[in-house]
Formats: C-alpha cells, structure tokens, sequence
C-alpha cells in the first residue's frame, strides 16, 4: 500500500480524499493556489505545495509543477478527484511515465471515453443500447437538416468534445436543425477547441440515469448500482439519489450489466460511472463514461456501505476487489443536496466574499466509517467558518446527504437537515433546494430532466 499521495485538487473533494488517506494511514500532499493558501484542505493535508497563482490554468490545471510536487515530497501517486485534470489522459500517461501511479483509470481507457463519437462507437460494439443517430462529424447545416429528418424530430444536436451544457442544442424542426448546427460548432470551437458535431434522437421525457462501476487490474469489474440525476439545472445536477425511484429491478439489471460490458470493452480500472438517458417507457441509451470519480458519489457509498475513495487506492496498488457482483446489497435510500454560493432569487448569480456564518447540520455518518444503523447525515465540504469563497473556481460549499430506510424517511430528513443549514455573508442556494425537496413532484418521484424548467419558469421566488 502506499505511504503518501499527492491530492491534485481542492475544496471539498481533497478533503474527501484525506479523510480516506488519513482513516487507510496514507500521508498525504495538498496543492493549492495563492487563492488557497488558507485552505481547509491545506491546513488536513500532512504537506501542502503551492503550484501557482489563483487562476486555475496557472495552477490545478498545470501538470508539470504538479507532477514535480509529488515528486519533491516523496509522494508515490497522485488522485485527481474530479474536475481540472481528472479526465486529461495526457496528465495520466504522464504520471505513469513519471514513475508515479494515477488513482484512476488508465490514461487509455480515459482517451477511448473521452472523445463522445468514438465512445458511442466503443459502445455499439460492446452491445450497450445506444441512442438512433448520426455518429460521425456533420460538415454543414444543410447536412443536419438531413441528417435530422432522417431521424426524425426532435433530434439532439451535440459537440463531441461538449461538456457542463456546452455545445448542445434540441431541434424540432429543420429551421432548428439548421441554426442548432452552426451555433453548436461555434460554441464548441470556442469552448473546447473541437469543432466536431453529431445529431441523435432526443429521448422525450427524460431522466438522468446513471451506474457506478468498479473494476480492478485483475479483470474484475461490478456495477454499484445507479444513481438517479435527473433533477438539473442548465445541465448542471443540483440533487442525486439512490437508488432511482422510477426504473423497475429488471431495468436497473439491464443497465448494470451494460454498464460493466462498456467497462470491460476498455479494460477499466477504478472507479467509473456510465451514465444513460431512459426515456418514459424504460427504454434507456448510453450517453457517456465519466472515467472519475462523481460529485456524487456519497450517495452510492450510503446505500453499499463502500468508501469508493478507498477502492480506487486499493485497485490503484494493485489490489484486487474483496467483493464480487453477487456480494453487493442495496441498503436504504441517500440523497444529496449540492450547496452552492449563488444567489436563487437572482438567476442564481455567483456569490463570492467570506462566510461570516457557516453552521452545517450536525453530521451523523461519515465516508470513512461503518454506516450507522437508520442511516443519518452527512457533510462533505472544503469551508470553514470565516473562510472566503474565491471567484476563481466553482461555486460549490458543500454537499449534504443524508441515508434513510426508504426514500420517504431520506426526504424528510434531508428536508430537516437544510432547514438546519445556517449560511451568512454570501447567498447559496439551500432555499432552492428546500422547495425543491418539498415539491409533491419531486416527492412522488414524478419529474424528468425538465423538471426545474417546467416547475419554475419564471425563475425562483418565495
């Protein structure tokens, strides 16, 4: 096992990941910008680097000076957590190359998920359900219209190297179709530096549903069941739970096992998640392979009782799975509520400056430690009282998730928990997410993608 890792990252999932470290009796290194040089995951860490100024390109983003900080302080791998280089296979190759180990998957497994076309065509191959479309890179707006009419409206139009809702249009029409194509290689371009665009069959009425997969170097590879993420905004997941309240055993099975066949198509090793659209009827399509860990990956670790960070440093080290397919129960119900620094009643305008008051709800369970019995709360957060939100990176505080017997008993715990949040000196978002919760939609399990659009389009107000 190791003896030190370096955490490529910041905020709440660098403290996740030296909490696991610390409990597995791993040192572990912090990096941080000049922003975060009063950091809550500087000050857990047993050492901490400083690799640049505040702007993330100049600093998390920078490879080399994180690739030498592991080195200069004896670390032997590297987490990335998620975000910045998490799914740079460039990154990963060069920390193999370096003598160190990634905790994650390897960097070729990255590049075959990472490119959207070449994933989906992965995935056919490996008989994962994918969704009618047109898989190759459109050249012209006259095309699409073609392209789209052969499908059949309404189609979905995306960049291939697309992400956080960028590049992504739906078309109902040709008149749709064409102006989807032109500003969609645009925003792609800009974004990404990739101008590549497909076109497939919009699912209507959808839901986000994805399975956590695990695999080792040994050929073992399970899925953790799903996650239901259908509750967003912008494209942007604002609560996750599992398991989802809407699809059946026999589906949940289905894309289980689909899962783990895409998994094992790129010899995948760590902690991973597929992620598919399922239409009204249970039909459901893959969408991508996010080959990280997931922001919401505590609601998975709730109802299996697992740490997924300790999983991926123990198939990092080269250890097997303790646990086959078979062995795996489902135990409960979790959800998590994402607490971020914006303001609801504004268009959820970032909000930055110090947190003159931070009083989460008393936590009751923690990642690292046995689950306790009827479930309780948990915080994972990289904040402090009195500590500042930057401007530089995302606006996320916290994640609160909370485990019940059923989903019912989830709720209103998760209801009592953020009436307990006491947040002062900036706005969050913990009202939304209140009315959110106590929604009769949301607690009968009856929304889709569009549920946030639908339920509030005027925006937020009390």
């Amino acid at each position: 096992m190791f003896k030190k890792i370096l955490i490529a990252n910041r905020g709440e999932i660098a403290c996740r990941v030296i909490k696991t470290a610390r409990r597995m009796g791993i040192k572990t290194v912090a990096v941080y910008s000049e922003a975060d040089k009063d950091a809550r995951h500087v000050e857990l860490a047993d050492e901490a680097v400083l690799i640049g100024p505040p702007p993330s390109r100049e600093s998390y983003l920078m490879g080399d000076r994180i690739i030498a900080a592991a080195k200069s302080t004896g670390a032997e791998a590297i987490h990335p957590g998620y975000g910045f280089l998490s799914e740079n296979a460039a990154f990963s190759k060069r920390v193999e190359e370096e003598g160190l180990i990634f905790i994650g998957p390897k960097h070729a497994s990255i590049a075959a998920m990472g490119d959207k076309i070449a994933s989906k065509e992965l995935a056919a191959k490996a008989n994962v359900n994918t969704i009618p479309g047109w898989n190759a890179a459109i050249e012209t707006a006259e095309r699409a219209v073609e392209i789209a009419r052969d499908i059949g409206y309404p189609v979905m139009i995306k960049a291939s190297a697309g992400g956080g809702g960028k590049g992504l249009r739906v078309a109902w029409n040709d008149k749709e179709a064409f102006e989807g194509l032109t500003s969609c290689r645009n925003e792609a371009r800009n974004s990404f530096g990739d101008d590549r665009v497909f076109i497939e069959k919009f699912v209507e009425e959808p839901r986000h549903i994805e399975i956590q997969v695990l695999g080792d170097g040994h050929g073992n590879l399970v899925y953790l069941w799903e996650r239901e993420c259908s509750i967003q905004r912008r494209h942007q997941k604002v609560i996750e739970e599992a398991p989802s309240p809407f699809i059946s055993d026999e589906t949940r099975k289905a894309m289980g096992e689909q899962a783990v066949a895409l998994a094992k198509a790129v010899n995948y090793q760590s902690a991973g998640t597929v992620e598919f659209v399922v239409g009204k009827d249970q039909s459901f399509f893959f969408l991508e392979m996010n080959t990280r860990l997931q922001v919401e990956h505590p609601v998975t670790e709730c109802i299996t009782g697992l740490d997924l960070v300790e999983q991926m440093i123990r198939v990092a080290a080269g250890e097997k799975l303790a646990f086959g397919q078979k062995d795996l129960k489902r135990n409960g119900w979790a959800i998590e509520c994402r607490i971020n620094a914006e303001d609801p009643f504004r268009n959820f305008l970032p909000s930055t400056g110090r947190l003159v008051k931070y009083r989460p709800p008393a936590q009751t369970m923690e990642a690292s430690l046995p689950m306790p019995e009827g479930g309780g709360v948990r915080v994972d957060t990289g904040v402090y009282e009195g500590g500042e939100i930057p401007m530089f990176y995302d606006s996320m505080i916290a994640k609160l998730i909370v485990h019940g017997r059923d989903r019912s008993e989830a709720i209103a715990k998760m209801r009592e928990a953020l009436n307990g949040f006491v947040i002062r000196g900036i706005s969050s978002n913990v009202p939304f997410q209140a009315a959110l919760l106590a929604h009769p939609k949301f607690s009968a399990g009856q929304f889709n993608t569009g549920f946030i659009v639908e339920q509030f389009p005027k925006g937020f107000s009390i």
